[in-house]
């Protein structure tokens, strides 16, 4: 059995994903964002760890409580909602540091896993690039354009380490539109269908799970957004958020 880190699992597809690994017999490692959000969670995981996304020196201490694991699922995320950007005390635009750049630094800190599995949208579609302004400084805002964006990054980043790091799995999900609280009432998907893929790139042993850098759908690959595919993208992007972080991606 794997030991298997699980962020944003408080509630929602996180929560789901957590319980069904659980019940299945791998030691979790859940997270939630504050003390107050980690009341209730399943007693039977190995252990909690608390941390602010928002924060990078939170998602730090975070990467350090967590120590090695064999999978870890990118799964927390916030959406567009917002009238106007937010900036968060490190000074970036919450969604992309939310959404973005936690996974990124956690990605750096954690030990290599075998396994790493990032939950992105099918909205990546009509992500954008624009690292030159990446918190909405001089752009117009536009809450679910930065939402898709980030989407569109969370691919690239797992598409640059699948190339970076080829002894580790890594591959990106769209859960699909699942009744969550980002998802809202009217979402048609259930949470244990937003959770299955993830599970099984997580966890199982069949051939079309153990590949890399990779965009599923439902256990489907897919294509993803062009732009996900583009090496200097990939790389800018590491580059990017490696000055925001203090962070550097280990090779």
């Amino acid at each position: 059995m794997a030991t298997i880190l699980v962020t944003g699992s408080s509630d929602g597809i996180g929560l789901q994903t957590a319980r069904t690994l659980i019940e299945a017999g791998h030691r979790v490692i859940l997270h939630a964002r504050s003390e107050s959000r980690a009341e209730g969670l399943p007693s039977e995981a190995a252990g909690v760890v608390i941390g602010d996304l928002t924060s990078l020196d939170e998602t730090k201490a975070l990467a350090a409580a967590a120590g090695a694991c064999d999978v870890v699922i990118h799964n927390a995320g916030v959406g567009g909602g917002q009238s106007e950007p937010v900036l968060t005390g490190d000074g970036v635009e919450r969604i992309f540091q939310v959404n973005v750049l936690a996974p990124y630094v956690l990605t750096a800190l954690v030990p290599w896993p075998a396994r790493l599995v990032y939950l992105t949208s099918g909205l990546q579609s009509g992500g954008e690039v624009h690292f030159d302004d990446l918190s909405w400084r001089s752009r117009r805002w536009d809450g679910m354009q930065a939402y898709s964006d980030s989407k569109l990054y969370d691919v690239m980043l797992a598409f640059a380490v699948a190339r970076r790091r080829p002894g580790t799995l890594s591959n990106t999900v769209d859960p699909g539109w699942i009744r969550t609280r980002m998802g809202g009432a009217g979402a048609t998907g259930e949470l244990s269908e937003g959770a299955d893929t993830p599970i099984w790139l997580a966890t199982s042993d069949e051939p079309a799970a153990k590949v890399t850098g990779r965009y599923f759908n439902r256990r489907q690959e897919l294509r993803a957004n062009p732009l996900a595919y583009r090496e200097d993208l990939q790389e800018e992007l590491l580059a990017a958020c490696a000055e925001l972080s203090g962070v550097k991606l280990p090779d």
